[in-house]
């Protein structure tokens, strides 16, 4: 059947079975990446009655919302043809204010663009775009949900006894030095017990942490990081968020981001097309390098933006 018959038919019964046809928000979760920002978990249903969970940011609504609008808004409001269909409105953009509260005051204006979005004539629903956005992708499938607050009925609290740790039982290091006992350098620690084995214990808790060696270079010397964000070592962070990330990493406002080419050299760094040439560069000198294998291929060097002078120290 042609789309042309779907939409003169506005039939139901004949949209294939994974198509969404109702999607509720659960939850929201922090994610810790380059940035830190709310992502909202969303239970999907098709037209098959099978369930299943997505994970989307407010900024992938929005690049939806446009993207629809472009393919069936009429270009005068007044004025519809064969190919277009009035779209419900998006909540607006939010620049000031707590992130989660922004998160959670969204969640009934997104719950009600959804249901209309979706209860639009059957031959929409058959959109490209639209049903990518809904489409369960391989990383929404390999996550849990961490809590399903809005699709769990409100139960009376009961307080409960937590069971005492055993101390002697928990992975754990010590290190002295000086009298006093922490956190030290693995070649200074004594190994009490080890920590699990990641293949037996803590499965499915849908975390990956990788970490980012950052250097800070200043006329007074170098101040050197391992930044950890939950991110796979395969993405590919915007400059505008990496930029911010690294303000908020070492409380400067004025830096500018570099990254060192094969000669050695400090390339500066201004736009995402430049954070993909110094990815491109690291992973062609990965066999060179030995690195963790949860540390990404590449480095960051953070200078002060008004500082053009050239740092060619080795670290």
């Amino acid at each position: 059947m042609s789309l042309q018959q779907l939409r003169d038919e506005s039939d139901f019964d004949q949209l294939p079975h994974n198509v969404a046809v109702t999607a509720t928000i659960a939850d929201i979760e922090e994610k810790k990446g380059f940035i830190d920002y709310y992502r909202f978990v969303i239970e999907v249903k098709t037209k098959g009655g099978s369930k299943y969970f997505i994970y989307r940011r407010y900024r992938e609504f929005f690049t939806l919302h446009q993207t629809l609008e472009s393919k069936y808004s009429p270009e005068e409001s007044d004025r519809q043809g064969q190919n277009t269909c009035p779209l419900p409105p998006l909540p607006g953009k939010v620049f000031l204010g707590n992130k989660r509260e922004i998160a959670e005051g969204r969640i009934p204006e997104l719950n009600t663009y959804m249901k209309r979005l979706l209860g639009l004539p059957a031959w929409f629903l058959l959109d490209d775009t639209l049903r990518m956005f809904f489409y369960q992708t391989d990383q929404d499938s390999q996550q849990q949900p961490r809590a399903l607050r809005r699709l769990r009925p409100q139960t009376r609290k009961v307080k409960t006894i937590k069971p005492k740790m055993d101390l002697f039982s928990s992975p754990r290091a010590e290190g002295t030095v000086n009298n006093q006992t922490g956190i030290f350098p693995q070649s200074f620690v004594k190994i009490i017990k080890p920590l699990p084995d990641s293949n037996t214990e803590g499965e499915g808790e849908g975390h990956t942490y990788s970490c980012l060696r950052c250097f800070l270079l200043t006329p007074s010397g170098v101040d050197t990081r391992d930044v950890c964000v939950e991110e796979e070592l395969t993405t590919q962070p915007t400059y505008k968020d990496l930029l911010f990330h690294m303000r908020n990493v070492f409380k400067v406002n004025d830096i500018a981001l570099n990254y060192r080419d094969m000669e050695g050299d400090l390339i500066r760094v201004v736009d995402d097309e430049d954070i993909q040439l110094m990815i491109k560069e690291s992973r062609g000198q990965e066999s060179k390098i030995k690195r963790p294998v949860n540390q990404f291929p590449w480095e960051l060097y953070v200078t002060l933006a008004s500082d053009f002078s050239v740092y060619n120290t080795e670290l």
